[in-house]
C-alpha cells in the first residue's frame, strides 16, 4: 500500500480550514439546498449523498476479520498507552458535581499516578456548567476540555437555543464542542436543515474544534449513517462522532469502519483530515484495541493519534489500566484498586 493509500499523505490537517476546503463547503451547501446532482463515474447522475448502497454483508465481515487480528505483547502494551491517551473521559450526568469533575481531571491527567508513561488522556467531556470547573482544575496539563451543547443528547431545541448553548461553552474556555445533529430531520431526508445547523454551530465555536455526534443507533441502516458522516464532513465538522452514549446500539466496529471509511475518501477527495470518535459501547482493552486495528488498516498510522482519532470513555479507562497493570506484573489486579471517576 502506498503512503497515499494508507492515509499518510501530506493532506492539510482539519484543524486549518483552507481556501479551497471554504469553497467546497459552499458549493456543498448551494447543492444541498439546489437539490442538484452529482456526476459518477461514466456520466451516471445521483442526488447528492445518495451514491451506491452500502453492502452490509461486506462491511460486517471486514469489521469481524479485522476484529481477529493477534497481537502480541509488547504491541498489545502500545497499543493500551496509545488508547489511554487518546480517550475523552466522560460524566454526563444529572448528578454531576464540581468534586467529581475534579477527580476525574486528576484521572485525565495522572491515569496511574505511580507510572507516568501513562497518559495524560486526550481531554474530559462534560456539560457546560461544569466547563469552568474543569478548566482550573486541568490549568497547565495538555488535557483539552470538551464540552457537549445543543440541546445535547436529543438535540431537539430551536437553533437559537443551540447556537446559544454552544457560544456559551466556548466563553466558559470548552476547547472542543461536541454537537448532536437533528436525528429527525436527517431521517425524513431534510438534509439542508441538519446542514445548515452543523455550519452555524461551527461558526459559533469559534476557535474550539467541532465534533458531530450523529447518534447512529437511531439513525437505522448503513446508508441513512453514510449520508450523515458525509453531511457533517461537508458542513465542517472537524470530527465525527458515532453516539451520545446515551442509547444502545452505540459505537460498534461496522460502524466505526463505515464512518472511517468516509473519512478515508473524503481524504482522497481533498487532502482533508477529520477525525473520528467512537463513543458508548467501547468498555474494554479488547475492544480498544480492535478499534485501533480497524484504524490502522483504513486509514494507517497518521490517523493513529489523539488529534484525529478518540475513545469516547467512562468505564473503558479502568479496563485498560487493570490490562496494563498485567502485562506488568503478571497478575490481575482488582477492580477496586482502580478509582471509579
Amino acid at each position: 500500500m502506498s503512503t497515499h493509500e494508507n492515509g499518510n499523505g501530506n493532506g492539510s490537517s482539519s484543524h486549518a480550514l483552507h481556501g479551497g476546503d471554504a469553497r467546497h463547503a459552499g458549493d456543498a451547501r448551494a447543492l444541498f439546498k439546489a437539490g442538484g446532482n452529482q456526476r459518477g463515474a461514466g456520466g451516471s447522475s445521483f442526488a447528492l449523498f445518495a451514491p451506491p448502497a452500502v453492502d452490509a454483508v461486506a462491511l460486517e465481515e471486514r469489521a469481524g476479520s479485522l476484529g481477529k487480528r493477534s497481537i502480541k505483547k509488547a504491541t498489545k502494551v502500545a497499543g493500551l498507552k496509545l488508547a489511554t491517551a487518546m480517550m475523552d473521559l466522560t460524566t454526563l450526568e444529572g448528578k454531576d458535581t464540581a468534586g467529581k469533575v475534579r477527580q476525574l481531571c486528576q484521572k485525565a491527567m495522572h491515569p496511574l499516578p505511580n507510572d507516568p508513561s501513562i497518559g495524560p488522556c486526550a481531554a474530559i467531556c462534560v456539560y457546560p456548567n461544569h466547563v469552568q470547573t474543569a478548566k482550573e482544575a486541568l490549568a497547565g496539563s495538555t488535557v483539552k476540555v470538551a464540552s457537549v451543547a445543543t440541546a445535547f443528547p436529543s438535540g431537539q431545541s430551536p437553533l437559537d437555543i443551540k447556537l446559544d448553548d454552544t457560544r456559551r461553552a466556548v466563553e466558559f474556555g470548552a476547547d472542543e464542542i461536541d454537537m448532536v445533529i437533528d436525528r429527525g430531520a436527517m431521517l425524513i431526508g431534510d438534509y439542508a436543515k441538519v446542514y445548515d445547523e452543523i455550519a452555524a454551530t461551527k461558526e459559533a465555536c469559534g476557535a474550539a474544534h467541532l465534533k458531530v455526534i450523529l447518534e447512529t443507533g437511531e439513525l437505522g441502516s448503513y446508508d441513512t449513517i453514510r449520508m450523515a458522516s458525509e453531511l457533517a464532513i461537508a458542513a465542517g465538522a472537524d470530527f465525527i462522532k458515532t453516539s451520545t452514549g446515551k442509547i444502545q446500539p452505540a459505537a460498534t466496529p461496522p460502524v466505526t469502519l463505515l464512518m472511517l471509511e468516509v473519512i478515508r475518501d473524503h481524504y482522497y477527495a481533498t487532502g482533508r483530515r477529520i477525525g473520528m470518535k467512537p463513543a458508548g459501547g467501547v468498555r474494554t482493552s479488547k475492544q480498544a484495541l480492535q478499534y485501533l486495528v480497524i484504524v490502522k488498516e483504513t486509514l494507517g498510522d497518521a490517523w493513529l493519534t489523539p488529534d484525529l482519532f478518540r475513545f469516547g470513555a467512562s468505564a473503558l479507562l479502568n479496563d485498560v489500566l487493570m490490562q496494563l497493570e498485567k502485562e506488568r506484573t503478571g497478575n490481575y489486579q482488582a477492580a477496586e484498586d482502580f478509582s471509579k471517576d
